[in-house]
């Protein structure tokens, strides 16, 4: 293993690694997650410690940015229990379905959640939303070229936290503006509209493909 003080600018891209885990046990399984308990040994050298970590073993999940024409974000609002608030969110869903792609998925999501179609994606970024505690992944999308679809050509029904969820276009700049003064504080909402930000600094060339794997 190198000497941590020899790493660099050069060294910063995320890896796979696995300490070694002595024992597990699942206390509980639910319907979008479950529970785990690890004991992890420690690489302390005499390799004798050895720790307990809960961990979230979660679906994984997609989220859209959207982008008009006129460089406005489409925002929408849910109710979210745990927290206690009413968040403003991008459209986003669970990784439900095995073997759906997953821009296809963002693509569903968008049009369920927000009535819109897009015609230009991209993969904005990706990301651990709460890596310390869940193995959750996420990859945000970019969606440009936008089309409203009529209601009755959806083939869908809104129910419990999204039965009544507002649209709100917000311009981009004023997006991060509401994101950097704590109003916005959904992750997938506050990443989408920073990342989406930075990209456009250079017409969004350096995006990769909607299709580009995870890492």
């Amino acid at each position: 293993m190198s000497d941590p003080r020899d790493l660099g600018p050069d060294d910063v891209r995320d890896r796979p690694e696995r300490w070694e885990v002595t024992g597990s046990e699942r206390p509980f399984e639910g319907h979008v997650f479950n529970v785990r308990r690890d004991r992890v040994r420690m690489p302390n050298g005499a390799d004798t410690e050895i720790v307990g970590r809960d961990v979230i073993e979660h679906l994984g999940s997609v989220g859209v940015l959207a982008l008009d024409d006129r460089d406005r974000v489409l925002l929408i609002r849910q109710y979210r229990h745990p927290v206690g608030h009413l968040l403003w969110e991008v459209p986003a869903g669970l990784r439900d379905k095995d073997g759906e792609p997953l821009h296809e998925l963002a693509a569903r999501e968008l049009l369920e959640e927000s009535g819109y179609r897009a015609g230009r994606w991209d993969t904005l970024v990706d990301v651990y939303p709460s890596s310390g505690m869940s193995d959750e992944r996420s990859r945000i999308f970019l969606a440009r070229d936008l089309t409203l679809v009529p209601a009755e050509e959806i083939d869908f029904q809104r129910v419990h936290e999204e039965a009544d969820m507002p649209v709100v276009w917000v311009p981009l700049e004023e997006a991060v503006a509401k994101v950097l003064a704590g109003h916005v504080h959904n992750t997938l909402a506050c990443l989408g509209i920073l990342a989406a930000h930075a990209a456009r600094a250079d017409g969004y060339r350096a995006l990769r493909p909607a299709d580009a794997p995870e890492e």
